[in-house]
């Protein structure tokens, strides 16, 4: 090596580790604020993901340039980086500064391997190319592309709970086939996790049915007998007491799956014979006291 490479070497040596030292310092002082505001960091884990969509097929897109600004999460590696991709463990830096310094030189590296979900991406292999590019004020990368197909759009900005719903929202309605049976149906659930829910009262009012009919009732006709002898009767009762007007941003459905829960917890502690109306009123009742002591704490009105 001439003494002009070693020169060359020793430069480029140094300039990658003061890149790595700024951008593993910009990592820390963001996790700092994101702790003091409450906010979480992080690469989102794509296994995490996977294991909560129903992957319905895989196509190979080829080799595309893909924004950076889109890759969200990592296979494996979503611990060493923030969701900026900046380094968060020090043991990364002997191979970023590597990559630092061969794109320095003008050096070839190889295309990124992503998994595509909607309109974001995950990395399989090349975590730090795009954490060092991204730093570098880089817009694209070379990559080439796996779409995992999934039965519904995932656009604009990523929001993990607007996905658990769309998820669950279809997870429900392919078991009730409720669009097929009962078009004029609209069940809509806002928090995360409460369509399982109410597959659970389906379940429960199959067994209750087969039971007190004794015989196996068929799914789909238990489905029929949930809405129209324990779902509609509930929001009819939500309706008619106007108690959606206490809960703005949630809907009927949501309403109904606290009420039902409300009112296994009144008939288990005070077996009374209360019904659906009783129910949903005490749980009004009890909702607007808190609420207007929340209000009254906080002065709302003044």
């Amino acid at each position: 090596m001439s003494d002009e490479e070693r020169r060359d070497k020793d430069i480029f040596s140094g300039l990658a580790a003061h890149d790595f030292q700024r951008a593993y310092q910009k990592s820390f002082f963001r996790a700092i604020l994101k702790k003091i505001t409450g906010k979480e960091s992080g690469l989102l884990s794509f296994d995490a993901i996977r294991r909560s969509l129903d992957i319905e097929g895989e196509t190979d897109r080829g080799m595309r340039e893909v924004e950076i600004g889109r890759i969200i999460g990592s296979l494996s590696r979503y611990d060493d980086f923030d969701e900026s991709f900046l380094p968060r463990q020090t043991h990364t830096r002997g191979r970023w500064q590597a990559i630092d310094k061969a794109l320095m030189r003008g050096e070839y590296l190889p295309p990124v391997e992503l998994y595509k979900i909607g309109d974001f991406f995950f990395v399989i292999d090349g975590n730090h190319r795009v954490s060092v590019a991204r730093e570098k004020g880089q817009r694209y990368i070379d990559a080439h592309i796996r779409e995992l197909e999934i039965p519904f759009p995932i656009s604009g900005e990523f929001n993990w709970e607007d996905i658990l719903l769309k998820q669950g929202k279809v997870n429900f309605s392919r078991k009730t086939r409720l669009n097929e049976l009962r078009p004029d149906i609209q069940i809509n659930i806002t928090i995360p996790g409460q369509y399982h829910k109410l597959l659970e009262h389906i379940d429960v009012h199959r067994y209750y049915l087969s039971q007190t009919q004794e015989r196996e009732i068929p799914y789909q006709e238990a489905v029929l007998s949930w809405v129209d002898n324990i779902y509609l009767p509930m929001v009819d009762v939500i309706r008619e007491q106007e108690i959606l007007d206490l809960f703005p941003n949630r809907t009927e459905s949501d309403l109904y799956v606290w009420i039902i829960e409300h009112l296994a917890y009144i008939q288990h502690h005070f077996p009374s014979g209360i019904g659906f109306r009783e129910a949903a009123v005490d749980f009004a009742q009890k909702r607007s006291s808190i609420f207007e002591k929340i209000r009254k704490f906080l002065n709302l009105d003044s």
